[in-house]
């Protein structure tokens, strides 16, 4: 009886842990993921076709990470990266000043209308250096994106809209 008692526990050692379905809050968040996945491609501001600036967004990490690059030029400026963390969504932007801030996606983040808030930052000089605070997309037109950001310096935000289409 201990030898079946003991064989039985070692098989169920062996078996695969069974997850627990996604919950609400987690499909929902995986949609909005999914959402910012259809960004992938070149684009540039749409109120100045010659602009140096080019956002290049893509997907690493086998798809579970989106990458936002921007350059001027050809060359890079900066870089931000979205990634699910949970039941959750952040964004770590690799800022030119040497600072990166890392923002949440907003749970009242509703349909094509996405939210990110600052959470911390990482090397970041607070008095000295301006850092972004807050992060939204409206991808509710495929063919244009908004996309807005506030960044502050010794207390002082400085909101700013860029409205973008797509190059490639």
């Amino acid at each position: 009886m201990i030898i079946r008692y003991a064989v039985s526990i070692a098989l169920a050692a062996c078996l695969p842990a069974v997850a627990a379905p996604p919950g609400p809050s987690q499909n929902l968040v995986a949609a909005q993921f999914d959402g910012m996945k259809a960004l992938v491609g070149i684009w540039r501001p749409a109120d100045a076709t010659d602009s140096p600036l080019r956002i290049r967004f893509s997907l690493t990490a086998g798809g579970t990470v989106l990458v936002e690059e921007w350059t001027r030029n050809g060359r890079p400026h900066s870089l931000t990266l979205y990634h699910r963390d949970g039941a959750g969504l952040i964004a770590t932007h690799y800022c030119p000043q040497g600072n990166q801030p890392r923002l949440t996606l907003l749970p009242t983040s509703q349909g094509r209308l996405l939210r990110f808030e600052y959470r911390d930052a990482t090397d970041l000089d607070p008095e000295n250096e301006s850092h972004v605070t807050a992060l939204a997309f409206d991808l509710s037109d495929p063919a244009l994106l908004l996309r807005s950001e506030s960044y502050r310096k010794r207390g002082v935000s400085a909101p700013s809209e860029l409205r973008l289409v797509r190059v490639q």
